[in-house]
């Protein structure tokens, strides 16, 4: 969420691709990742979305920290996508990532809320998981009808949120990046200003084209069930579904 919390110091490498919150003062608004610099992406879950990003972003020139309970088992992974990624714990990449992707089962984003509270306060956080009631029980029924963006955010709390590569099977998303002709559009939504624009470029840098919907209240609009969920677009024809600008 905008202006929430304070990070930790980061070591100097990651300095350059991410400035530290500068003031004390209340209210002290946060510094913008570079836009030029790689970045540090932490990856929790590393399933089909998680892995194929790790592999998109890693070819763009980022480096990738994937993780998982039992990290030995992501070693043929972390070989595949070479030099600049490595394994670890979902805590590891918390502090590893000047960003941190979230790609775990949306009856588990709670539990990672909770666990990682401190270590992701503050970060720029993309949430890429649906809430579908026969794997996640109750709580994803809840979840629809509050909408992702406002659910995810109470799960999240503290943290600066953007819904992302939600609304794209992992199929697509790993055939369709760069595709020649016009991108595939990926919606995204988020209350700080400086996080959608972190997101929309590693939209780009993943080979699609980012749709910028609003706030976080207003990712219901591309949620489960709706008209342009899975759906392949182009920005134009996304916007147009959507009643954008």
């Amino acid at each position: 969420m905008s202006g929430v919390g304070h990070p930790r110091a980061h070591s100097a490498a990651a300095a350059v691709a991410l400035m530290a919150w500068t003031g004390a003062a209340a209210g002290a608004a946060p510094a913008a990742v570079s836009t030029v610099a790689p970045l540090k992406i932490g990856i929790i879950g590393a399933g089909h979305i998680g892995g194929t990003l790790a592999s998109l972003w890693v070819k763009a020139g980022h480096e990738v920290l994937v993780s998982s309970r039992h990290p030995g088992q992501l070693e043929g992974l972390v070989r595949s996508l070479g030099p600049k990624a490595r394994a670890g714990t979902p805590r590891e990449a918390a502090l590893f990532g000047d960003v941190v992707l979230i790609s775990v089962p949306y009856g588990a984003l709670p539990q990672v809320g909770r666990d990682l509270k401190a270590e992701l306060n503050g970060k720029i956080v993309l949430d890429t998981g649906n809430p579908y009631p026969q794997r996640d029980g109750d709580m994803a029924v809840e979840a629809r009808r509050k909408g992702t963006g406002v659910s995810s955010a109470e799960f999240l709390s503290g943290v600066r949120l953007v819904r992302a590569f939600n609304a794209i099977n992992s199929g697509d998303l790993a055939s369709e990046a760069h595709r020649s002709g016009e991108r595939i559009a990926i919606p995204l939504a988020g209350d700080d200003r400086q996080a959608l624009e972190v997101a929309q470029r590693l939209v780009r840098d993943a080979g699609f084209e980012p749709v910028v919907v609003g706030p976080l209240s207003r990712a219901r609009e591309f949620d489960v069930g709706t008209a342009v969920y899975t759906r392949l677009m182009t920005a134009a024809q996304l916007r147009q579904a959507l009643g954008l600008k």
